[in-house]
């Protein structure tokens, strides 16, 4: 019962902070900039498609923390994470590590929590124990599958960046015929 407990507790937090960090990229809930400012931030980091992967990006973060508050498809829920933090590593935080230097910490302890919660279960308290999901789910392969497939998402997405474009030299440039 205790474990259970935990686990809700921990699910409780992290779920519903992922979600604040979703509404803030699709919506520009608690002070964050809607799609509009995040897909400026990753065009601003040569992402391709930044719009569109600013509306993936946020709607798995809203969306894994829906599955994991609500213990609702959690090995899902919790690879989709996994795949977004990864990404905000390689694409933000990397080489950093602590959080006063930018460097990827808080997303290092989501992937230790998905991962967890993915790997174990949402226990007792949960929607996937409510409706029998649980055991539908093979845990913990659908979380490794999954988790290694976003995983692999998010570092094509970091890879693909848009070259940067040569300066200028202040020369007019040739045209061609």
């Amino acid at each position: 019962m205790a474990l259970d407990i935990g686990l809700l507790v921990l699910r409780l937090t992290v779920g519903l902070l992922l979600i604040g960090h979703g509404s803030q990229k699709l919506f520009g809930w608690f002070g964050g900039h809607g799609l509009e400012g995040t897909g400026g931030m990753f065009a601003s980091m040569r992402v391709r498609e930044p719009h569109l992967q600013a509306m993936l990006t946020g709607s798995a973060e809203f969306g894994g923390g829906i599955g994991l508050a609500l213990g609702l498809l959690t090995p899902l829920a919790a690879a989709g994470v996994v795949g977004v933090m990864v990404g905000a590593i390689l694409l933000v935080h990397w080489p950093k590590l602590w959080v006063t230097e930018q460097g990827g910490e808080y997303p290092v302890v989501l992937i230790a929590v998905a991962t967890l919660l993915g790997l174990y279960g949402a226990g007792a308290y949960s929607l996937d124990a409510a409706m029998g999901t649980s055991s539908v789910l093979p845990n913990p392969w659908t979380y490794v599958v999954a988790g290694i497939a976003s995983a692999l998402v998010a570092v094509s997405v970091a890879i693909s960046r848009e070259a940067e474009h040569p300066q200028t030299t202040g020369r007019p440039r040739a045209l061609s015929r």
